[in-house]
């Protein structure tokens, strides 16, 4: 069971695979399926209410599909595996960012930019040889 915000994931709609995995472990991971993978059927799911499970399937489309295998033990990589897909979920769940409303540039500020430009102006023409 996965709890992500205040919407929990019951664990019939996970599915967990194992294998064996090529990281660190030396002989271990020749003999121990510690790599995980774990399933979850977004648009099966009645975790998440409509609204939500629409913006969702939008950004993630309809299973994620998350794999760890950094560490040795299969327990600490299940733990992996369920943060990673709750961070990937709760942040899929963040509304869109407000459209950017285009403005002009204020008069005070285009007068500064101005005045910059022909103080600069002037600062270069100085700089060349005195015409005697």
């Amino acid at each position: 069971m996965i709890t992500v915000r205040h919407h929990v994931i019951p664990d019939s709609d996970l599915s967990w695979r194992f294998s064996r995995s090529s990281g660190p472990g030396g002989q271990h991971v020749n003999t121990t399926d510690t790599r995980v993978q774990l399933s979850f059927d977004l648009a099966g799911s009645a975790a998440f209410p409509d609204r939500l499970k629409e913006r969702l399937l939008a950004r993630l489309g309809g299973e994620v599909v998350v794999v760890a295998s950094e560490q040795r033990s299969q327990l600490r990589n299940r733990r992996a595996a369920e943060e990673r897909l709750a961070r990937i979920l709760e942040e899929a769940m963040r509304p869109p960012q407000a459209a950017r409303v285009p403005t002009k540039p204020s008069k005070g500020s285009q007068q500064r930019r101005i005045n910059h430009k022909k103080r600069r102006s002037e600062i270069k023409r100085l700089r060349g040889r005195p015409d005697d």
